[in-house]
């Protein structure tokens, strides 16, 4: 098993962009040649919430539902649509989508982990679920989160990351 990283402390020469052409033109990246290989990554996220907000999601008293259940069904939904919403995105094929949520004083974490068999990496699947997960977090809490001049002063989503990737030769 190999792990990609992004290490910020690496010292690399500057990558050639692989979406654009030498003239400059968008392009999708040719991955027809590459092997199919087993990759995972997991993505991140959190939003920062009144702590009765978090109350009333753990104690399922939010009135639009069951607030945990219905993010997971977005993530998982943003995962397998990622190509359709990220121009230069291959449809890959999902093998396994597994969230996570975990409860903090002011904020609920999400963290998405993805996995595909196929040419090319599941990063940005990773990110779409956490992303759109947290806002249907922040879709179905939205009433009770509005100060009473309907702002969200408090609300915020923020630290989304790719946390790792994979990929197992």
């Amino acid at each position: 098993m190999t792990t990609d990283s992004d290490d910020s402390s690496d010292v690399r020469e500057p990558a050639q962009l692989t979406h654009t052409t030498e003239d400059g033109d968008v392009q999708m990246v040719d991955v027809g040649s590459k092997p199919d290989t087993d990759r995972r990554a997991v993505a991140v996220g959190e939003i920062a919430l009144r702590p009765s907000t978090l109350e009333a999601i753990t104690a399922d008293e939010i009135g639009k539902g069951d607030v945990l259940a219905t993010a997971r069904v977005g993530a998982i939904q943003a995962v397998k649509h990622t190509w359709e919403t990220i121009p230069m995105c291959h449809q890959i094929p999902i093998t396994n989508v597994d969230t996570a949520f975990h409860t903090h004083d002011d904020r609920l974490k999400l963290e998405v982990a993805v996995e595909t068999t196929g040419k090319t990496g599941c990063e940005m699947e990773a990110l779409e679920g956490v992303t759109t997960g947290l806002n249907v977090v922040w879709d179905m809490v939205k009433a009770v989160e509005k100060d009473a001049d309907g702002q969200y002063p408090a609300t915020r989503i923020e630290n989304v990351r790719v946390l790792e990737k994979e990929k197992r030769d």
